[in-house]
């Protein structure tokens, strides 16, 4: 096999998607070539393709970040993995471990997928560093759900904060990164309260979930208030973003904390200034994780048993309708099936 399929653009815009034929790549000093078996896709993905989001697209572009696949040939000096081992990608290969690179003046946002290209193909070939062993408990179409749901929830919860049993977590979405969270928060022993439209309060509690509230609501955050007796949540995942977080502040513990980590409701966060400065509550900021935050989640995956919530999974020609899938909300990630 000399040729593969590789989705890509030539300009801005979800109508210049194209599935072409292309040569498979070669593996160059210190890279692998990997087979990919499933890609799942993100938000910011479909925003890529839509508007650029500000990066420097090199044309033609594939999209995507978050890749499972089998390790196929290695080149010259690769070393980290054998043909045949299971991986997923970092989605920010640059970060390996510690603080994330950039400074104050220039953070970094360099991720497969934009600054660097993506991974909707059959074959890539990149560098060894920019991947880690799978779960050996999951499937591949699991398995790449991982480096940015999985990882973000991961770097809030596990690496940032720290959830331990006795915590409360708010969580005000039934998306892939939310879900991943419950997760992670029960399996810390946590007591998790969850918010989200009431078709899908069957299938939070079956994740684990100890409370639900209905989003659309109007009472919903006083019902946040009396599940916690007014002591208000210890941790909340922000995935909404925009005035939301104003909320998430609201609702937070004396001493409490809120990971900033969606942007669903706008780029500009806004929050009342008194119960922020009152409660000493500590907002953090959350760009998915490092490789090393990757691995340890892939150990808390198989000793936990942690099951990533897959709402559809179509096929590598049917990538159009999955990033339709995708606009419309789904419960948990929409997947790529490349076999």
């Amino acid at each position: 096999m000399t040729e593969m399929q590789r989705w890509e653009i030539d300009a801005v815009g979800l109508d210049r998607l194209q599935l072409h034929e292309r040569p498979m790549p070669t593996p160059g000093i210190g890279e692998i070539l990997v087979r990919t078996e499933a890609v799942a896709l993100n938000y910011r993905d479909k925003m890529v393709v839509e508007t650029g989001r500000g990066l420097p697209l090199r044309f033609p572009f594939t999209p995507g970040s978050d890749l499972a696949g089998e390790v196929a040939a290695l080149g010259e000096g690769a070393c980290r993995f054998a043909v045949g081992d299971r991986v997923v990608s970092t989605p920010t290969p640059d970060w390996i471990d510690g603080l994330r690179p950039g400074t104050a003046r220039t953070p970094a946002y360099q991720t497969l997928g934009g600054y660097y290209p993506g991974v909707l193909a059959e074959y890539v070939a990149m560098p060894e560093v920019w991947f880690a062993k799978a779960p050996k408990s999951l499937e591949p179409w699991q398995a790449a759900t991982l480096p940015v749901a999985g990882l973000t929830a991961w770097s809030a919860l596990a690496e940032s904060v720290r959830v331990r049993a006795g915590d409360t977590v708010l969580i005000p979405s039934t998306g892939g990164v939310a879900l991943f969270g419950l997760q992670i928060a029960k399996a810390s022993g946590a007591e998790v309260i969850v918010c989200g439209q009431p078709n899908n309060e069957a299938r939070v509690r079956a994740l684990g979930a100890d409370h639900f509230v209905n989003a659309g609501a109007e009472d919903w955050m006083d019902e946040v208030y009396r599940i916690t007796s007014d002591r208000g949540a210890d941790i909340v995942l922000e995935v909404i973003g925009g005035a939301h977080l104003g909320q998430s502040v609201e609702l937070a513990a004396v001493g409490g904390h809120v990971c900033q980590i969606g942007a669903l409701d706008g780029f500009e966060f806004s929050s009342a200034a008194m119960p922020l400065m009152l409660k000493n509550v500590t907002i953090h900021g959350i760009g998915t994780g490092s490789r090393s935050a990757l691995e340890r989640l892939v150990r808390a995956v198989d000793r936990a048993g942690i099951r990533p919530v897959v709402d559809a999974r179509y096929p590598l020609a049917e990538l159009p309708a999955a990033f339709a899938h995708l606009a419309r909300g789904p419960f948990g990630k929409v997947v790529i099936d490349m076999r």
